[in-house]
């Protein structure tokens, strides 16, 4: 009974963060990216310069675009990832040409600020919608495709090269050089809009310290930074001495400050820094239920 009452909120939780991402996504693709002529990326961008050769509505053309990605999906990934994928290209589709085209207006102001707004706006949109357990498919499939026949090649890399390639392709369908460089202003503030959003504004640094004098840091961590820390037993795989590794969480606005604690207190200390996308417990977010 529970179980269930749970599943039914998170459908109901994952459906609302789906219509609201649709709507910010198109938003931001129709008011913002499409007059600029600017094609950030993924299936949107080459359904925009579709849209730019033929005059078909852009909604319709990423859903064609989709297709057959959707089919490689099916085969290449999992059913699950390409049944989900359609129904979120499906609703931002319908949403983009039916509900924002209709009624919002264009900016036709200079194009800088559109692949800036643009990119914000549209990352906001993706993240809701990533959010959602799904994604807008385009990139995202050819990405998770490449990255599956050349496990060498990481994901992010993958999707890198995907959008890479629409960008340059963007250039002669537009026959502007500014249109790629506009296009990729656009993608890099979308992709630190989505992350701002996923991961939160609690990313912070982990560092690691090998270290002869591990009370000493703590104390200065504990003290000054107002955080603790971890000692674990070490030995050198060398010198088979016997040591201490100190291990700390802290915000990127403290790190400074713990360089300073380290080197005051051990100057040979041996340190490694970890960047954490983000953290919970103790002094950062608390560990919730979604």
């Amino acid at each position: 009974m529970v179980e269930a009452m749970i599943r039914k909120k998170n459908m109901v939780r994952n459906l609302c963060y789906l219509l609201a991402g649709s709507f910010v996504y198109s938003l931001g693709t129709h008011c913002f990216v499409a007059p600029a002529n600017i094609a950030p990326g993924g299936a949107s961008g080459l359904a925009l310069m579709a849209n730019y050769i033929c005059g078909l509505p852009v909604g319709v053309l990423t859903m064609v675009i989709n297709v057959p990605l959707l089919v490689l999906a099916w085969i290449y990934l999992s059913r699950g990832f390409a049944v989900g994928t359609a129904v979120s290209c499906g609703v931002c589709s319908v949403i983009l040409d039916m509900v924002v085209a209709p009624v919002f207006p264009v900016y036709q102001g200079d194009r800088l600020l559109c692949s800036l707004f643009g990119g914000v706006i549209v990352g906001a949109g993706m993240a809701l919608i990533f959010l959602a357990g799904t994604t807008t498919g385009g990139s995202d499939i050819l990405g998770y495709i490449l990255q599956k026949k050349k496990p060498h090649i990481s994901i992010g890399r993958a999707l890198m090269i995907v959008d890479g390639v629409v960008l340059v392709v963007s250039i002669f369908v537009f026959d502007n050089v500014e249109s790629g460089l506009f296009g990729m202003i656009a993608l890099y503030a979308q992709t630190r809009v989505i992350d701002s959003i996923i991961y939160g504004n609690d990313m912070g640094s982990m560092v690691t310290i090998v270290t002869g004098k591990p009370k000493e840091i703590a104390d200065g961590i504990i003290g000054e930074l107002e955080r603790s820390a971890t000692i674990m037993a070490g030995k050198g795989a060398y010198s088979q001495k016997d040591t201490q590794v100190l291990l700390c969480t802290v915000r990127k606005s403290q790190f400074s400050r713990l360089k300073e604690i380290i080197r005051e207190a051990d100057p040979a200390a041996f340190v490694m820094v970890t960047e954490t996308t983000e953290v919970f417990g103790e002094g950062f977010k608390e560990i919730h239920q979604s």
